[in-house]
């Protein structure tokens, strides 16, 4: 009782000389944010008190560091419990609480804590699965979010989930950061879309913009799907193609994957016949990175469980200098480079290598052929 009326004094809330209420009397009231508590900045936000039916009065505050914004709150409003916010800035972040009180029963316990965080002051990190988007029911997955800018942490939001993963940030260069996240054990019958957001720890509720949102695709055991591709499964560079993923089990929504790929594609279902749903995927200008197998699921709407995948599609891309395997099909994480950048600088250095060659032997022969000149002058 004490520790909360020396609470209350240090953070002037003292009611006057009419009220002299008592603190911890009346049961904690429940304190939370309309529309969220996750807010983008320069967004209207409204905290909501909401004590018993004896309360007359509330008070809200912030811990640490006072917040000038909740003296400019109308009384009318204040007396509700409603403290809104019409435009909130980095500066509005932070931990918050509220009372509420009458002159008889005196003052409430303190609400549990709010954690007001606010969006949007960085630029927002990228967020992939390693080594593939696509894990089997009952087993992990690993997401990576990785920043241009030299965060101190990252927080790793589940669509639906109100406690999200927070990790500090692995060493990497100067001027970048990552931190690398568990999920699971996954299951085809729940969702599994996830953000990322990027904070420095002298403001932890100060977050930057979300990364894109990243789903993880759980395979179930309904029926599978068909796949083909048009004109072919053989391409040459250049050109455009189109895979057809088909259902008979009225799908609404596909998705394609390629073995050894960081993402998949996602498209909406159409019924060209009553009982059939299907989606197309064109592809195109096709390179060499393009080969590979393919594979495609299909869900309804209103259920988070994918299909079991279609047979394997294996893509030819003709007359391209090399088709890269699945396992080469993949970024290098210590290095940040595509196989394919490998490729090209090796071509460049044997092309050097081989100039050099030319010019040496130039020099080569004319060196032989000033030796000779003398020699054939003396013998005529």
């Amino acid at each position: 009782m004490t520790l909360i009326l020396t609470v209350l004094i240090c953070l002037g809330l003292s009611l006057g000389p009419r009220t002299h209420m008592q603190a911890g009397i009346l049961p904690k009231p429940t304190l939370w944010a309309e529309p969220d508590r996750v807010i983008t900045q320069r967004s209207p936000v409204t905290l909501r008190c909401q004590g018993n039916l004896e309360a007359l009065e509330y008070r809200l505050y912030r811990e640490k560091n006072p917040a000038s914004w909740i003296t400019l709150i109308r009384p009318e409003l204040v007396k509700k419990g409603q403290f809104p916010i019409p435009s909130i800035t980095w500066e509005d972040a932070g931990r918050y609480r509220c009372i509420y009180g009458n002159p008889t029963a005196g003052w409430s316990e303190p609400s549990d804590p709010l954690e007001l965080v606010v969006t949007g002051t960085y630029r927002k990190p990228t967020l992939s699965a390693l080594p593939s988007p696509v894990v089997a029911s009952g087993g992990n997955g690993t997401l990576q979010c990785d920043s241009q800018v030299p965060f101190d942490g990252f927080i790793l939001y589940k669509e639906g989930d109100e406690h999200p993963q927070r990790l500090n940030s692995q060493p990497c260069t100067r001027a970048s950061s990552r931190a690398v996240f568990s999920v699971g054990p996954v299951s085809p019958s729940r969702r599994w879309s996830y953000r990322c957001y990027g904070y420095i720890s002298s403001a932890p509720n100060v977050w930057s913009l979300p990364s894109d949102v990243l789903e993880l695709l759980v395979p179930g055991v309904s029926k599978k799907l068909s796949l083909s591709v048009q004109p072919g499964p053989v391409v040459a560079p250049g050109e455009s193609l189109t895979l057809q993923c088909g259902s008979d089990a009225g799908y609404d929504r596909f998705a394609l994957y390629k073995e050894g790929g960081r993402d998949f594609l996602q498209r909406p279902g159409r019924q060209p016949q009553a009982g059939l749903s299907q989606a197309n995927f064109t592809l195109g200008p096709v390179r060499g990175s393009h080969g590979g197998q393919y594979g495609c699921y299909g869900a309804h709407n209103l259920s988070s469980e994918w299909s079991a995948p279609s047979d394997p599609l294996e893509l030819v891309v003709s007359g391209a200098a090399e088709t890269l395997s699945p396992s080469q099909n993949q970024t290098d994480s210590k290095t940040g480079q595509h196989p394919q950048d490998y490729t090209v600088e090796n071509l460049i250095r044997m092309g050097v290598a081989g100039l050099v060659l030319v010019v040496l032997g130039i020099l080569l022969f004319e060196a032989q052929h000033s030796q000779r000149s003398p020699q054939d002058a003396a013998s005529r």
